[in-house]
């Protein structure tokens, strides 16, 4: 892979203001990341998609509501110093010196080494239809995930590539040829136990529709489903654990892999046309339960991203195997973007030896997610959510998220939230949201952690804003 060309691409969504870790989809929505992500019970609107697609269904929904261009992004690191990040985000080209190498080495060892985000709405609306017949939005959304995980031999070889400790043990660093008299190499499955390199782009057009179902005096219920038609744009999962060794990709040309002569292999669907042009598509789900109990309290559970992907081109799956001598001089610059990139060149001296496949299929990353929402007054709101992830695959949670959020409208045309969340690959976070609202307009800014950005350890940086939301008329 030309490196580069991956890592700028990196930058372009979302290293910039900042994986899984593997992004929450409400990223995208600048009023749920201000409350931390709590988001099952407040989502209204198209805000639904994705989330609990019976809120649609809810008393109070806007008769028609609109958005263009909301964006979310986040970065976080548990082991890497906020100077460190600041480097390899802003200072890639900063020559490497052999204190620099010790402590990006002890600070990349870390199952939450590194997780991006970038969540984009482009354009979502809703309806609430007549009669009865409850409501129904549809949006198109582009998604990044990305989450690395590494063990000391994962991050040695990133970072000293073929003078990587456990490298040397059996192959010259010089001439890369094979130490005579040293035992088999390993199997890769017990060199990189406990790594994970993940990350996911895709493009996402959504269908959702949620209607009442049962009306009574102090306790009403709404169901919803939803359906996403998936284009992907690029994948790439190595993980290992346990013994046991998971690893393929399907890059877009974009990426700029150099397949080599594996282009010519039958098995092999060779796309080089257009820079974004797809490699996979899938079909995925949604289905979800909204309870009100009285006026006050609101209960919420969905389960959202059930499906699959085909992935049916630049198709390359990674088998265990022993480790082999590496070319790589590891990291010269702050640019360990661009050396995490080389791991997935088809080409000798590499790390992965890669077989062609015409297709792979694999699940979505989904979640099971439970909401509770109570009004205090028309001032007040709180709310718990709690989001876990139902499978390990590229783009999903890493580990279980959990949230409790507030909102506070301290005059009719301002709302403000905060709340305090955790879990999904990041440590505990104070979010904050400002929100600026009319009848029928509203734009806002908010970030999940507003710690993160001055901790200088454990550094958490993330961004949502919006400011084209419209709302009309008002769903008795």
């Amino acid at each position: 892979m030309k490196a580069p060309s991956l890592h700028y691409l990196l930058l372009a969504t979302g290293l910039a203001l900042p994986t899984t870790t593997l992004a929450q989809n409400e990223l995208s929505n600048f009023t749920a990341t201000g409350r931390g992500g709590v988001i099952n019970t407040f989502a209204q609107d198209y805000q639904a998609i994705g989330i609990n697609p019976a809120n649609l269904g809810r008393a109070g929904q806007s008769v028609f509501a609109f958005t263009i261009g909301e964006v979310g992004a986040g970065a976080a690191s548990q082991s890497l110093s906020k100077s460190l990040v600041n480097k390899i985000i802003s200072e890639q080209s900063t020559a490497l010196s052999a204190a620099d190498r010790v402590a990006l080495l002890s600070s990349f060892a870390d199952k939450n080494a590194l997780n991006l985000n970038v969540d984009a709405t482009a354009l979502a609306f809703s309806v609430s239809l007549p009669a009865g017949l409850g409501g129904l939005a549809l949006s198109t959304r582009q998604r990044f995930n990305s989450h690395l995980a590494m063990n000391q031999n994962a991050a040695d070889i990133v970072i000293n590539g073929r003078n990587a400790a456990i490298v040397k043990q059996y192959y010259d660093p010089t001439t890369g040829a094979y130490l005579a008299g040293s035992t088999p190499p390993p199997l890769l499955s017990d060199v990189l136990d406990g790594t994970a390199l993940q990350m996911a782009l895709t493009n996402e057009f959504n269908i959702s529709y949620g209607n009442q179902v049962l009306n009574l005096v102090a306790f009403k219920l709404s169901a919803g489903v939803g359906y996403r038609y998936i284009q992907g744009i690029g994948i790439a999962d190595v993980r290992v654990s346990g013994g046991e060794f998971y690893g393929y990709s399907a890059l877009a040309p974009a990426f700029n892999v150099n397949y080599g002569a594996i282009v010519r292999n039958p098995n092999f669907n060779y796309r080089d046309g257009a820079r974004f042009q797809t490699v996979g598509s899938g079909n995925g789900f949604d289905v979800g339960l909204a309870a009100e109990v009285g006026k006050a309290l609101r209960l919420g559970a969905s389960v959202t991203d059930l499906g699959q992907m085909s992935w049916d081109g630049n198709v390359l799956t990674a088998t265990d195997q022993p480790l082999r001598r590496i070319e790589s001089q590891g990291l010269q610059t702050y640019d360990v973007i661009q050396e995490v990139a080389n791991l997935f060149d088809n080409k000798d001296g590499t790390l992965f030896k890669y077989e062609a496949n015409k297709e792979r299929k694999q699940a979505l990353p989904a979640k099971l997610r439970l909401g509770a929402g109570f009004r205090l007054s028309e001032l007040f709101e709180v709310g718990l959510d709690v989001t876990m992830p139902l499978n390990k695959v590229a783009g999903n949670l890493p580990s279980t998220f959990v949230g409790a959020g507030l909102d506070f409208k301290p005059m009719h045309w301002l709302r403000l939230s905060t709340g305090v969340s955790g879990g999904a690959g990041y440590k505990a976070a104070l979010p904050l949201g400002i929100t600026f609202a009319t009848e029928h307009y509203e734009a806002g800014i908010s970030s999940r952690d507003v710690t993160g950005y001055f901790r200088e350890k454990s550094p958490y940086y993330s961004v949502a804003l919006g400011f084209l939301r419209f709302k009309f008329g008002a769903k008795s």
